[in-house]
Order: C-alpha cells, then sequence, then structure tokens
C-alpha cells in the first residue's frame, strides 16, 4: 500500500504500559521501515475504565471480548486522522494463523492413545496444581515468572482436555471459555450452533481445515468482525477487511494445507509476500493476540467495579446464574490461584449490559 501511495500512509497501533502485552515498539519499527505516518497510544488501566462504562451501549449485547476495548481506543484515536482504516482481519483464518491450529494436532497426537480415563485422571492432577506448585516440584531455578506462566498454560491445558474423547471435541474446548455453561446459568441448556452440530461440518479430512472453517463461520463475524465494526462505528470510522475479498477466500480455500501451514508455522503464504517488503528480524516474534493485562487489572484498579457487578446477593436477586460458580471463580482469581480473566470478563460484560437495560426500564 505504502508504495503504491504518492504520501506516507498513516498507521495506528495501541500499546500498553505493562509489560509482556505491548507490540507497539515492534509497530512502531516496522512503520519507520516503511516510512508510514505512524501514531500510536499507550494504554492504562484508567483509560480502560472509562470506556468499560459504553460498552453494553456501544455493543447493544453482552459482547465479552476483552479485546474490544483496545480496539475501540485505536478506532477512535484513528478517527481524529481519517474516515475509512483498513483491517488485517481474516488472514488467520484462511491461512491457518491462529496458534491452535499448530499445535492442538500435535498434543492430541501425542495423548490420544491414551484410554479416556487415564486422561481425565492427568487433567485433573494439572488443574489442581497452581502454576508456583508446578515451578517449585519441577522447575527449580529457572525464572520464577516464565516457570508460574508456563504452569497457568499447564493448567488451561489440563481443563481443555478434560472431558474430550476426539480432536473435534479437543477444539470445541479450546473456542468454549466455560466447559460446562449450563452448572454457571440457571435452567441454562446450551442452544444447537454450528459448532456443536457435527452433522453441518463439511467433509474436510484434516482437522486443521475443519478448524479454520468454523473459525471463519463462527468466530470470525460473531467475535472478530462484530468487534471492530462496532468500535469503529461508534466513533464513525469506516473499516474494510480486503482479506475477505470474495476473490482472496476463494483462492486461499483452493491452497492445499501444506501452503498456509509449514515448518511449524502458519500464515506461509503471507510471510512470503511480507519478506519482500520488510526484514524479517522485524515480524518474526510469537502470536500475540490484542490482548489487554485484564487479569491484573481485575485484581487491582479494575476491582471494585467487578465487586460490584458480581455481588452474591445481587447475582441471586435477578436470577440468571448461579452466584456460588462465580464466586468461586472470582475468589480463585482474586487469589491468583488461577487466572479466570475471560471467563470472568464474559460474567461482567452480560451483567453490564443488564444494568444498562434496568436503569433504561
Amino acid at each position: 500500500m505504502q508504495g503504491q501511495a504518492t504520501k506516507p500512509i498513516k498507521t495506528f497501533t495501541i500499546g500498553f504500559e505493562e509489560d509482556g502485552y505491548s507490540e507497539a515498539v515492534y509497530a512502531k519499527a516496522v512503520a519507520k521501515h516503511l516510512h508510514t505516518e505512524h501514531t500510536e497510544l499507550y494504554l492504562n488501566a484508567a483509560q480502560a475504565m472509562e470506556v468499560i462504562p459504553q460498552l453494553p451501549t456501544l455493543y447493544d449485547e453482552p459482547f465479552a471480548d476483552s479485546s474490544q476495548i483496545p480496539t475501540f481506543l485505536v478506532a477512535q484515536m484513528a478517527r481524529q486522522y481519517v474516515t475509512v482504516a483498513l483491517s488485517g482481519d481474516g488472514g488467520d483464518e484462511l491461512f491457518g494463523g491462529y496458534n491452535r491450529y499448530l499445535w492442538a494436532p500435535k498434543i492430541w497426537q501425542k495423548i490420544s492413545w491414551m484410554p479416556y480415563g487415564l486422561r481425565q485422571h492427568i487433567c485433573r492432577l494439572l488443574i489442581r496444581a497452581s502454576g508456583m506448585d508446578l515451578w517449585t516440584r519441577y522447575w527449580g531455578g529457572s525464572s520464577r515468572i516464565s516457570i508460574a506462566l508456563a504452569g497457568e498454560k499447564l493448567q488451561k491445558l489440563g481443563q481443555r482436555l478434560q472431558d474430550v474423547r476426539d480432536i473435534d471435541d479437543f477444539y470445541q474446548s479450546l473456542v468454549s471459555e466455560w466447559q460446562a455453561p449450563e452448572d454457571m446459568v440457571l435452567f441454562g441448556q446450551e442452544l444447537d450452533t454450528l459448532l456443536t452440530d457435527r452433522g453441518r461440518w463439511p467433509q474436510l479430512e484434516r482437522v486443521e481445515e475443519r478448524m479454520m472453517y468454523l473459525d471463519a463461520m463462527t468466530y470470525l463475524p460473531d467475535d472478530i468482525l462484530c468487534k471492530v465494526d462496532r468500535a469503529a462505528m461508534g466513533v464513525s470510522l469506516e473499516t474494510r477487511v480486503p482479506f475477505l475479498d470474495h476473490r482472496v477466500v476463494e483462492m486461499a480455500w483452493r491452497l492445499p494445507l501444506h501452503m498456509k501451514i509449514r515448518n511449524g508455522q502458519g500464515k506461509w503464504p503471507l510471510r512470503q509476500l511480507l519478506y519482500k517488503y520488510v526484514p524479517r528480524e522485524l515480524i518474526e516474534r510469537p502470536k500475540q493476540g490484542f490482548a489487554i493485562p485484564l487479569g491484573e487489572w481485575l485484581r487491582g484498579p479494575l476491582r471494585d467495579w467487578a465487586e460490584h457487578l458480581l455481588d452474591p446477593v445481587r447475582l441471586s436477586e435477578e436470577g440468571y446464574f448461579r452466584p456460588e460458580e462465580i464466586r468461586q471463580k472470582w475468589q480463585e482469581h482474586m487469589s491468583s490461584k488461577r487466572n479466570w480473566e475471560h471467563s470472568l470478563w464474559s460474567i461482567l460484560m452480560f451483567q453490564a449490559w443488564l444494568e444498562t437495560q434496568q436503569e433504561k426500564s
């Protein structure tokens, strides 16, 4: 795009003050290499709090992807300079970019030989052990922070694998925030959707392609595109998604899988194109989502707001949730025993949306 333009293209990114979440420094380096007119904003919890009260109205439903906060803020920032922006959404689903396409089949291949009961037992052991317990028992002198995070990932893996019987169960577990939603919602029953009705799935032999198809038909329109469109339109910014031009989609699905995922990396054809314009050292890093340090913020500056919405008396009186299930997760999160940030965010967004509806009535 910059190569075709007669003046510098405007680019925008959001960064975070907390370590481990911000990619802004890398975005700035790429922008400098391409000679774009770059603008960045570093986000803190106070700015997030200013956005949160707007979310129920902005999304008009209990929408619960926490990256809606930086998405809104980057759209708001961009709108100060432009009226139309391009988004890179769709590339992961079309060209195999999500990490689950890479490691889920590998993990399943290594454990699928185990009897179901043995897998359940091992998963329960992983879930019970805290990240720091795992650090203490098995890794001793390594980096305390990094190994605690590794322990957290093992806990999550145990949770995701506990009740799965095949690789497709594993995928459904990976894309579900609550593994048993009927245990949390009073009189709850999960409705049939494309994800739960395998009779509606296409006959794709490779599990990676099944995951990519299901993500493209569910996660992409219901979460990603919804998130960006409503955040952008909330500040009168038009967004366009070049990857979802029907010709690009059709071409991508004609490509064999080995041209998308190769040598342990996804989006292989996109990488080959990008290498023509940007040095590898500027872009080859572990994949990150557009995440915020939500877990830390819920234990700190967002705690009072969350406590207000998750008050057990309030939950009981409203009659939608089982307070004991939610309070247990909240207490585990507050003690740092577990990280339930995303599960709790789904409840908090429902509660915030419900409060807005009650105020209107």
